[in-house]
């Protein structure tokens, strides 16, 4: 009898444990569903990247000017109860607002929005890289509100820029040489009350100063190792099924001045075969770059097994 009752209990407690990993199965489905429907809404051509457990995602967004910003999507299984969580390469994130009935295309375009409203400050930096010698960062993300600028005679200005009123007075930290910088904090304190929000970067220093400032120089720099934009690595793991290709650095970078994604060939190869509207000619997929859609053309390589 006792034996009876254990074996008893043992399939109820067996049945239980089944009826939960069921609704455990259902509640997944559910969540799967919803999100790939989701995506489908924002448009599977601006995805560029969804982890294995469909926790993490993250979407492409063009400005108006056409520069290209990741949207990053963390949310978890009581999903859309709780509101994703939002991060960007953006140098403050937005307030999203999110109810019982929002969904993932309502924060993309609230996220578009937001980034809309940055037009003057990436213009500003935009500005900057283009007409002065920036010494640092040599890559800089859309994140980015400073600026270390050479401007000659030994003399570096870190300059920060308000992401909020990019236009007016930046902030700025002189380094150098003591002979040097003291006469530019001077000339600083006494003419910075001349800064014009109409005129470029540039032209208000040359105010500011009262000299022309150099240009970054025309010499050759190493390039810099850049991650890649599908695999986000500098470099291919080392394996023998590489071949030659085992530990490469990025190899392959987007044509569009916008995006200038880096990529190991590889890695778009496979990602861009993935993709129902590739077209291959010969030994040559052509697709759309994974960030900002632009065409591209990598040529295919054997070395995968």
């Amino acid at each position: 009898m006792m034996a009876k009752r254990g074996l008893l209990r043992a399939g109820i407690a067996t049945e239980c444990a089944g009826q939960i990993r069921c609704r455990e199965l259902a509640n997944s489905s559910s969540f799967c569903r919803k999100l790939y429907s989701e995506i489908e809404e924002v448009g599977w051509e601006h995805l560029v990247r969804l982890d294995d457990n469909l926790t993490f995602l993250s979407f492409r967004v063009l400005d108006a000017s056409g520069r290209v910003h990741v949207m990053e999507v963390q949310v978890d299984k009581t999903y859309p109860q709780c509101p994703p969580s939002i991060s960007g390469d953006v140098p403050y994130i937005p307030k999203i607002e999110w109810s019982a009935t929002s969904r993932l295309k309502d924060a993309v375009i609230q996220f578009k929005k937001h980034v809309d409203t940055l037009e003057d400050f990436w213009s500003t930096l935009d500005d900057i890289d283009n007409s002065l010698w920036v010494v640092n960062p040599n890559f800089p993300c859309r994140a980015m509100c400073h600026r270390l600028v050479n401007i000659g005679n030994d003399c570096i200005v870190l300059f920060s820029i308000n992401a909020r009123s990019p236009k007016t007075v930046p902030e700025c930290r002189f380094m150098g040489p003591d002979s040097s910088i003291s006469p530019l904090r001077k000339a600083w304190s006494r003419n910075c009350k001349k800064w014009m929000q109409e005129k470029s970067f540039r032209d208000n220093l040359v105010c500011v100063f009262g000299f022309e400032l150099p240009k970054s120089p025309d010499t050759e720099k190493d390039e810099q190792q850049l991650e890649c934009g599908i695999c986000y690595a500098q470099h291919l793991p080392i394996e023998d099924e590489l071949g030659t290709k085992s530990g490469c650095p990025t190899d392959y970078q987007c044509d569009n001045a916008n995006c200038r994604r880096a990529f190991h060939g590889l890695c778009l190869m496979d990602w861009l075969r993935s993709i129902t509207t590739t077209r291959q000619s010969f030994d040559v997929l052509f697709g759309s770059c994974p960030y900002c859609s632009e065409p591209v053309a990598v040529k295919i390589t054997n070395t995968r097994s």
